[in-house]
Order: structure tokens, then sequence, then C-alpha cells
């Protein structure tokens, strides 16, 4: 396991279909090792669809493969709209890797029925 100096990982949501940040949406960050998926933490987005610190930083960066998962069923719930059972969207895995000693931002556009992910800056 490598140690990346000023790395650091963030995430930022936006409720596409509320045109707004999705804020109190719960998420959870893993490690992926082989076959072993170790939480990191859980966290809850703020006002603006981000969350207060860095997910990973400084000696908690290191290269590997990571997944978010966010709870996107109990966020859109919360916020009224009516889901199916089981809904189209509950949780939303995004697998992604760390290859480099650099920021990665991994943002996530929410709604009911789709979501898109992209590296950002």
């Amino acid at each position: 396991m490598s140690t990346a100096q000023g790395g650091r990982l963030t995430t930022h949501v936006l409720d596409t279909a509320s045109g707004r940040p999705a804020d109190g949406l719960r998420l959870s960050l893993y490690r992926i090792d082989g076959e072993t998926r170790t939480l990191i933490k859980t966290v809850n987005t703020n006002l603006d669809g981000r969350c207060d610190a860095p997910l990973l930083e400084g000696d908690n960066f290191h290269l590997g493969q990571y997944e978010i998962v966010f709870h996107a069923g109990d966020y859109l719930r919360s916020r009224g709209v009516n889901l199916t059972e089981p809904p189209f969207l509950d949780q939303v895995p995004i697998r992604f890797g760390i290859a480099e000693h650099r920021h990665y931002h991994v943002p996530l556009l929410l709604s009911p029925y789709g979501y898109s992910t992209y590296r950002g800056s």
C-alpha cells in the first residue's frame, strides 16, 4: 500500500430532479482489497451537497481501489419522493481506483431514475 502525500478524495452530490445540492445524503466509503471490502467511514453531505472534510487525505490517503456507496433511496424518501418498492435506485455504488498522488473528486448527479458520475477536479 503506497501513501500519497498531498492527495485527497472529495465528493459532491447534486439532486438533478430538484436542481439543488443533495444535503443530508448518507454515503459510505470502502477500501477494496481483492475480495475484501472494508468500511472506512460513513458521513452525510452538508447543505452544499459536499462533505465537511475530504473523505481521505494526508496519512489516510492511499493508492488502491475504493467504493463510495451513496444511500440514494433513503435520501429521496426523506425528500418526500414517492418511490416504487423496491426503488429503482436504492444504493448507488461507485467503484474507482486511485493511482496517483493527486486530488480525486467523485461527484454524483442523482435523480430517482438515473445517475451519472465522472472524475472531477
